[in-house]
């Protein structure tokens, strides 16, 4: 019986009848060790079986209950909880998309498969199990101790629990306060100690004289183990009136009765509790090497400390594991896992234990845990591979192989998302190269890639963490004024990323900079170092077509090491470079190909700029909806991965996005949140939300004078240039506009994006007030692109036809930009175009925004999953691109389809959904 829990009993008992009815959820309990969440778990389960012999049964729907307890001495090992899960259950993989269900046969050992699964796939394979499971029945999912869980599992796990949603799947994780785990979009549920009235109930219940409680709950402060545990020490010494032996720690306790044990007993417990996963035939070999057997483990099996079934040896709760561990002198715990490194028949586990056993250099074990990296990186498991590498490079004998090492596990970092863990390895490489300045510097001189991997890796973190100029900077310094033809094999793609990192960061000296080097040094002909060069110069003539040359020979970067820090800048620049060149269009493939990539190679780091990229080509397109689920997706990644420079950046496209529709606060909001170094963006939403409500001295003046260098080819400083031309005419003051209209003209010029000249011509109809370029502007418009443009060249046409005195040509295209701004809805400007329509002559014209549009009424994912079955994706090919589980995908057509006024997936098709 539990007590003073009866509201957590409740929160559970909801969580596992939303499940019976449907629905799915997911719970965190969390507090400090022995408050109790291992008994919560253990009552929901009893509860789930009890329920089986119920209404769940009596329905056909037995709740099956699956369980994994997180082992600290298996943190580093990729995938070990994942294993302990879904083993019972991998006859049901059959039943998983061919992807899916190959990637957790690689995890568990029973496939072909040799390469090894990428993250999201893997949790979309969980996911994916999870919800087949739930289709025979309720699910139970119970995940303890999950601050030990390895890394793999835990993102496998979250991913999926992020995403429960009508599977009938409930799944409940428990971890310590204060452990570093964490589960973000997952509902905690903190555990407080017990008050005096249920702590003496408990001990009253089991058989504690009254008299004795006071002391006994002060003792143990409310800790419902602790309780226990002084209990049993009072219990053990009943005639002792001095203070309890043990007063403050519920361990000293543990300690205080495995102390008790005979020594045989001791030493078989420590084997147990060395090896952590309960794994009885490794128990035993290592046991045989040592001299015990398991018929030691009896007494402790006698006292209640461990258990001994089903083939596995458990302890009664991991603070006495700790405790048998941290009891025993270094030197028979390093023989013990001596003993279990002998006895290891898997090689993970072997290094594992020879890590243990190292007390100084020790290149075996290095060259074990390097292997067991190696293997943990062909997972995918990249945070797991750093973690062993870096163990690796502080046990190897060899300062090259350290250094090395370091610096791959400081990329590993990186492509995991844990950009100030990479910072951290690769300044300790770098601090390592120092110190031996003069000694052992000259051997690591000699080994540039070492070199230049961590000044990659460095570069990446400084762009996304600290000054992005310093990252262009750090890799100039690196290649330094090498002689013409003299430069090592590494200085074209450090000099590359350096112009990368300088153009995005608004740095054009670095960009002149690593062009200069590149030609004297390398005297290679790069048409992307080359290209970024000349518009630094504002030579848009010459420098779009070498980036439409670098783009049209990029070459296929899609292996695991072009996955890495050396491919990251330039593929960022590559996706920017699509927007560059206004070509919409190639932009968006670009940008969704690269996703995929992202998402398919694990590459959780890199996946925020890539849908940043991605919302921006949404957005250009008039696709707000999706571009705000992109941008959400992102921020969430962005967050988890401490991206703070990242998280701010994307700012830029809301701020856009509340601009257009005339949402002066959220753009205001957005502005004051960013840094002034990071504003341009931001800022060119204000000067667009300053025209459309008709405050056309700031959106002026906000801007001028324009950004220098690179940041003058964003595509949102090109279409402000456009805004303020429109503005300096509104004001009567056109001459104003004169550099603004050369830059605009010259880069429409440059491209063959049709939108692009048809804004170039726009504008210039505006300052000769003359109707042919508006004319000719509209037949480009015609051929696609940006739609929010094309209804803005038609407002300013429709305009000049009615100051004409040509209303009926002026309503025409009127009509036509009211249609636009009202579907994108954009209020500021629906207002000004229905206004310009009544003075043109036109009745009935409301200056509102429709009050509803039908995928207005659809959630974003709704709108993503009826737009792909609308295509005629089945729910599994949905669920796998979206990664929900089928059953979310079918709920969420069954909500949509009466919103939408149709019945099925073939009336979808007569639908318009934008």
């Amino acid at each position: 019986m539990l007590y003073g829990r009866s509201a957590e009993q409740a929160r559970l008992a909801r969580l596992l009848a939303e499940a019976c009815a449907g629905r799915s959820g997911a719970l965190l309990l969390r507090g400090e060790a022995g408050i109790g969440k291992t008994a919560l778990l253990d009552w929901l389960a009893g509860t789930a079986a009890a329920q089986a012999h119920g209404d769940a049964k009596s329905e056909g729907r037995e709740v099956r209950v699956l369980r994994v307890t997180g082992v600290e001495p298996e943190a580093d090992l990729a995938f070990g909880g994942l294993v302990q899960l879904l083993w019972p259950v991998q006859d049901r993989l059959n039943a998983l998309p061919a992807p899916q269900a190959a990637a957790l046969r690689a995890i568990l050992g029973t496939g072909r498969e040799q390469r090894g699964p990428d993250r999201f796939l893997t949790g979309l394979a969980v996911l994916t199990v999870l919800a087949e499971l739930a289709e025979d029945g309720p699910l139970l999912c119970l995940v303890d101790d999950a601050q030990w869980l390895d890394r793999a599992t835990a993102e496998a796990l979250l991913f999926a629990a992020r995403r429960l949603a009508a599977e009938g799947v409930a799944m409940v994780l428990a971890g310590r306060e204060d452990s570093g785990f964490t589960a973000p979009g997952i509902p905690e549920l903190a555990l407080h100690r017990l008050d005096f009235e249920d702590s003496s109930r408990l001990l009253a219940d089991r058989g504690r004289a009254p008299a004795l409680h006071s002391q006994i709950i002060t003792e143990s402060a409310g800790n419902p183990l602790a309780l226990i545990e002084f209990d049993a020490a009072r219990s053990d010494q009943p005639h002792q009136h001095a203070p309890l032996p043990v007063a403050d720690r519920v361990s000293s306790a543990f300690r205080a009765r495995i102390g008790g044990l005979p020594e045989r007993t001791r030493l078989m417990m420590l084997i147990a509790a060395a090896e952590g996963r309960g794994d009885l035939p490794l128990l035993l070999r290592a046991s045989e090497l040592l001299g015990v057997d398991l018929g030691d483990l009896a007494e402790a099996e006698r006292t209640g400390l461990m258990y001994v079934m089903d083939g596995a040896v458990t302890f009664r709760h991991p603070l006495i594991a700790s405790a048998t561990y941290q009891d025993a002198v270094l030197a028979r715990r390093i023989a013990v896992h001596r003993a279990l490194a002998e006895a290891a028949t898997d090689p993970d586990c072997r290094a594992r234990h020879l890590l243990a056993v190292a007390t100084g250099p020790d290149q075996e074990a290095a060259l074990e845990l390097a292997a067991a990296a190696g293997r943990a990186r062909g997972r995918t498991a990249y945070a797991a591979a750093s973690g062993l590498f870096g163990q690796a490079a502080r046990l190897t004998t060899d300062p090259r192989q350290r250094a090395s090492w370091l610096a791959e596990a400081a990329a590993l970092a990186l492509a995991a998302g844990h950009a100030t863990q990479a910072d951290r390895l690769a300044q300790e490489a770098s601090e390592l190269a120092e110190a031996w300045a003069g000694g052992l510097a000259g051997e690591l001189a000699d080994d540039p890639a070492t070199g230049a991997r961590v000044a990659s890796v460095r570069a990446a973190v400084a762009f996304e963490l600290g000054d992005r100029n310093e990252a262009a900077h750090g890799l100039l310094a690196r290649v330094g004024n090498t002689a013409p033809n003299a430069a090592p094999p590494e200085a074209p793609g450090l000099l590359r990323t350096a112009a990368a990192y300088g153009w995005l960061a608004g740095d054009a000296d670095a960009v002149r900079t690593a062009a200069a080097r590149l030609a004297t040094a390398v005297g290679a002909d790069d048409p992307l170092v080359e290209g970024l060069e000349r518009l630094c110069e504002d030579d848009a003539e010459h420098g779009l077509p070498l980036l439409t040359r670098f783009l049209e020979g990029r070459p296929d970067t899609t292996g695991p090491r072009d996955a890495d820090e050396a491919a990251r800048a330039i593929r960022m620049l590559a996706l920017t470079c699509g927007l560059l060149l206004g070509d919409d269009e190639a932009a968006h493939a670009l940008a969704s190909a690269e996703v995929r990539r992202c998402r398919s190679q694990a590459l959780i780091g890199q996946l925020p700029y890539a849908l940043d990229v991605l919302a921006q080509t949404h957005l250009l397109a008039g696709h707000h909806r999706d571009a705000e689920a992109a941008v959400t997706e992102a921020e969430e990644i962005a967050r988890d991965t401490g991206m703070r420079r990242r998280l701010v950046r994307l700012g830029a496209v809301r701020a856009r996005m509340a601009a257009i529709e005339g949402d002066a606060r959220r753009v205001r909001e957005l502005a004051d949140a960013t840094p002034p170094a990071l504003r341009t963006g931001v800022d060119c939403a204000l000067v667009l939300l300053d025209l459309g409500l008709g405050d056309f001295g700031s959106a002026l003046s906000r801007l001028d004078p324009p950004p220098p260098g690179p940041d003058r080819y964003t595509w949102l400083s090109l279409s402000t240039a456009a805004d303020q031309i429109e503005a300096a005419v509104r004001l009567g003051q056109p001459e104003r506009a004169e550099e603004a209209l050369r830059h605009c003209e010259s880069w429409a010029r440059a491209t063959t994006a049709p939108w692009a000249q048809a804004v170039a011509l726009r504008c210039r109809a505006l300052i000769d007030d003359r109707p042919e370029p508006y004319a000719q502007a509209l037949h480009l418009h015609e051929k696609g692109g940006r739609p929010f443009e094309r209804a803005r060249t038609e407002l300013l046409y429709g305009e000049w036809l009615r100051r004409a005195r040509r209303p009926n040509e002026a309503r025409d295209v009127l009509r036509s930009a009211l249609d636009t701004f009202e579907r994108l809805r954009a209020e500021p400007w629906v207002r000004r175009a229905a206004a310009e329509l009544r003075a043109a002559g036109e009745r009935r014209v409301a200056a509102r925004v429709p009050a509803e549009n039908p995928i207005d009424r659809l959630t974003p994912q709704e709108l993503q999953v009826v737009r792909l079955a609308r295509g005629g994706s089945s729910s599994r090919e949905i669920a796998a691109q979206l990664f929900l589980s089928r059953r979310t995908v079918e709920h969420h057509l069954y909500k949509a389809y009466p919103k939408l006024g149709v019945g099925s997936r073939r009336e979808l098709a007569r639908l318009d959904l934008g």
